[in-house]
């Protein structure tokens, strides 16, 4: 005997509702080359911070410039692992968001450590402007 087939009366494959994951594996790839290349930003962003201080003329005293400008741009490298955490978690990558996550929150910690830091600083150099590290008005 051959019973009739009725129509599906809901189809939940398409539209709202729970998505596909993203493949693990380009999920891992892409949450670990997302982290090299934010440690790369950040290492070439301090690396100029720290030839800033650098001279070879031994004659010569050199302060590092201060942090502020450098802060910002690890600050910008911060807000770019932000977005793209918040990408991969609408496209269901949890490794990537995992990762990014981790990567803000280590950049807010270096950017605000960094901010106390060099606000330290300048105190210090706005109280006694010939303090080590200053530059002062015979300084460059």
């Amino acid at each position: 005997m051959d019973l009739p087939v009725a129509p599906p009366a809901f189809d939940a494959t398409a539209g709202p509702g729970p998505r596909r994951r993203a493949d693990r594996g380009a999920d891992v790839g892409a949450g670990c080359g997302l982290v090299v290349l934010e440690l790369v930003a950040l290492v070439v962003i301090f690396g100029l911070w720290v030839l800033s201080g650098w001279t070879f003329d031994t004659a010569e005293t050199v302060t590092a410039d201060p942090l502020w400008n450098y802060l910002a741009a690890a600050g910008a490298v911060g807000v770019l692992a932000l977005a793209a955490g918040l990408i991969a978690a609408w496209a269901g990558a949890v490794v990537t968001v995992a990762t990014q996550a981790v990567v803000a929150v280590l950049v807010c910690l270096v950017v605000f450590g960094g901010a106390a830091a060099q606000s330290h600083q300048d105190q210090v150099c706005r109280d006694m402007p010939s303090a080590s590290g200053c530059r002062g008005a015979g300084r460059p």
